[in-house]
């Protein structure tokens, strides 16, 4: 088979992770093939955080929308707005941002190619085989092949790749979510719509285990919601939560479902020659559905480690994308993973869970927190007092809520 197409790299999946991926080996001189299937834009609230903006080199201009405040709603209907004080969280259209960070790895030098992946085999010198079926949708096309030197499977979290090549992915677990993109209403509309904050819903019919949320990106508003739960409708609950907000009335452009990974696989590499970044890594963060900050993150550290196997020809190599991942982030994700199993068990827990959003101290580090990537020690007094504040909720020494949004985190502007 010497006369098939030879890559250094295969990368499947051309979202925020595998696109990334593809640019950086690109830049690093090395033959990329990104392999993407066309016309699938995957359901997101498409939230962004500033330090990915500096970090990936996104333009301003990729924003549809920049939000400044949050308002938390609990099952009794009250609300905690968390106003962002010195910052913002940038919004995006999956849509468009996945296809420019796709431009962007071909002006880089990666091949595009739109194609389904189908599996891998083995050459008989025992290169990797990607065999894919070219073209869009279900083609009748044949199945054609390229040898990859390395291989980064970036196709979501049912990914494909991990289930062939990758010991133990078939026990990741998920949070099913669904979207609707609607119309914005002009002028927000009859209802209480703020097109510069994010709405989140913590409310048991919305979600059982997990939340709503309404994200405007400018022109269009992203409404959903997930859970775990089997059996549980999310088009009724994303129906019932666009007449809470409003929003009944708004025009629907798109309807879109996928699943949200709960937690990152224990391994990400065959020890061989593939690598896997993004969902189909596991790396959304828990309890806030995090996912596109930590996808370029997760393709970059992919990056990183395919060119260092490349290099030394090490497969040992591999294994520090996930190494590298879980030191920067995996105390976060710990957290995070505790905090949504308690906080969101249970209505009266998350009602609970709102009135502590209301406190300044926890505004200001989760914005910190959120917007730079960090553990925040400017201020490690509040640090102290935040970890007594909860364990009075966790102890249900303070009663609920019983006002409308707090206005007391302006003084940490």
């Amino acid at each position: 088979m010497a006369n098939l197409e030879t890559f250094d790299a295969v990368v499947i999946g051309g979202g925020p992770s595998g696109a990334t991926a593809a640019t950086d080996l690109a830049k690093l001189g090395r033959s990329v093939l990104l392999l993407d299937r066309a016309g699938r834009i995957k359901p997101c609230g498409g939230a962004i955080p500033p330090q990915a903006m500096r970090d990936f080199d996104i333009p301003e201009s990729m924003l549809a929308n920049q939000v400044n405040s949050a308002r938390m709603v609990s099952p009794t209907d009250r609300t905690v707005d968390m106003p962002i004080h010195g910052g913002y969280v940038g919004m995006v259209d999956r849509e468009h941002f996945d296809e420019w960070l796709r431009e962007r790895a071909a002006a880089a030098g990666a091949v595009r190619r739109v194609g389904t992946f189908e599996r891998i085999e083995r050459d008989s010198d025992g290169t990797a085989l990607v065999c894919y079926r070219p073209g869009q949708g279900r083609s009748d096309s044949p199945a054609e092949q390229v040898r990859a030197r390395a291989v980064v499977g970036a196709d979501g979290a049912h990914s494909a790749v991990a289930k062939q090549c990758i010991p133990g992915s078939e026990g990741m677990k998920f949070v099913s979510a669904y979207h609707e993109i609607v119309r914005t209403p002009p002028n927000g509309g009859a209802a209480d719509f703020d097109g510069t904050r994010c709405d989140v819903y913590y409310q048991g019919d919305i979600s059982p285990d997990f939340y709503g949320w309404v994200f405007p990106h400018g022109d269009t508003t992203s409404v959903g919601v997930g859970t775990a739960v089997e059996g549980f409708s999310l088009r009724s609950a994303c129906t019932e939560l666009r007449r809470r907000a409003g929003l009944a009335e708004a025009e629907t452009l798109r309807r879109e479902g996928a699943p949200i990974p709960l937690e990152p696989l224990r391994r990400w590499d065959n020890g061989r020659d593939i690598v896997l970044a993004g969902d189909a890594s596991g790396v959304v963060a828990p309890a806030s559905g995090e996912g596109i900050y930590y996808a370029l993150v997760g393709g970059r550290l992919a990056a990183e480690a395919v060119a260092e196997f490349l290099t030394t020809g090490k497969a040992s190599a591999l294994k520090n994308a996930r190494k590298r991942f879980m030191k920067a982030h995996g105390k976060v994700f710990w957290v995070l993973g505790i905090l949504q199993r308690f906080w969101y068990a249970s209505d009266k827990r998350r009602e609970r869970f709102v009135s502590l959003c209301a406190d300044p101290d926890i505004q200001y580090l989760t914005w910190e927190a959120y917007m730079n990537k960090r553990l925040v020690k400017a201020r490690p007094g509040a640090h102290l007092r935040i970890f007594f504040k909860d364990m009075a909720h966790l102890l249900g020494i303070v009663s609920p809520i019983s006002s409308q949004p707090s206005k007391n985190a302006a003084r940490h502007g």
